[in-house]
């Protein structure tokens, strides 16, 4: 019966699909980390009582995270279409994924960074400080290495939410588990296929829950 359940599984087109679903999540979470990062840092630095305090640029990077942030992702990818197709040449596809995944989910990271950075201990930051060392350095030093494990597990959230994002960028194009589900799957009624490529999204999420857990042990110095 297992067998028989199985036999409608299309596994060239699984494993292609898996491949791309792991493209897109790699590239939009490095790119997401990156750009999160600054944004977040951008976020605590500025805002009262930190080293670059200023109430009009806090309230920029504030406004650009919240605007994104806020945006239901399947209406960021249609409201990011012809920026998309000027970007990439095609609004399908993979490559064509990565603007709205990356634009989706680096201002939800960048909030995570900042609650992160506002768990440091203010004395070693103070301490760093009486030691005359400079801004930048408190931020590569400091800041960054005390938050580490808030950070990892903060991306780890992310790149779960990413996963989820490639599945619904996949119902319009975008290619992945999503679209093969959708279109394979669903819109052909091979319930079988579309319940592996549901275990296959299982997976991939569990593998990245393992990955961030462990990184987050392994730096937290508690």
């Amino acid at each position: 019966m297992f067998e028989e359940f199985l036999a409608d599984v299309k596994w060239d087109l699984l494993w292609e699909a898996i491949k791309e679903t792991l493209y897109m999540t790699g590239i939009s979470v490095a790119a997401s980390f990156i750009i999160g990062i600054f944004l977040g840092l951008m976020l605590y630095l500025t805002s009262k009582g930190n080293m670059w305090e200023s109430k009009v640029v806090n309230f920029i990077f504030a406004s650009i995270v919240n605007v994104f942030r806020s945006i239901p992702f399947i209406i960021l990818i249609i409201l990011l279409m012809p920026f998309t197709r000027m970007l990439m040449g095609s609004i399908l596809g993979a490559n064509a994924a990565l603007p709205a995944l990356i634009i989706g989910a680096a201002p939800f990271y960048a909030r995570l960074v900042e609650i992160a950075l506002r768990e440091v201990d203010k004395g070693v930051i103070e301490a760093a400080h009486s030691m005359g060392a400079s801004n930048f350095r408190i931020i590569w030093k400091v800041l960054l290495p005390e938050s580490m494990p808030a950070l990892i597990s903060g991306i780890t959230v992310t790149s779960i939410s990413l996963v989820s994002f490639t599945a619904m960028a996949g119902v319009i194009g975008a290619g992945g588990l999503g679209h093969l589900a959708f279109l394979e799957g669903w819109q052909r009624n091979n319930s079988s296929l579309m319940v592996v490529a549901t275990v296959a999204i299982l997976l991939i999420v569990f593998m990245i829950q393992v990955i961030g857990d462990f990184l987050t042990n392994k730096t937290d110095k508690r």
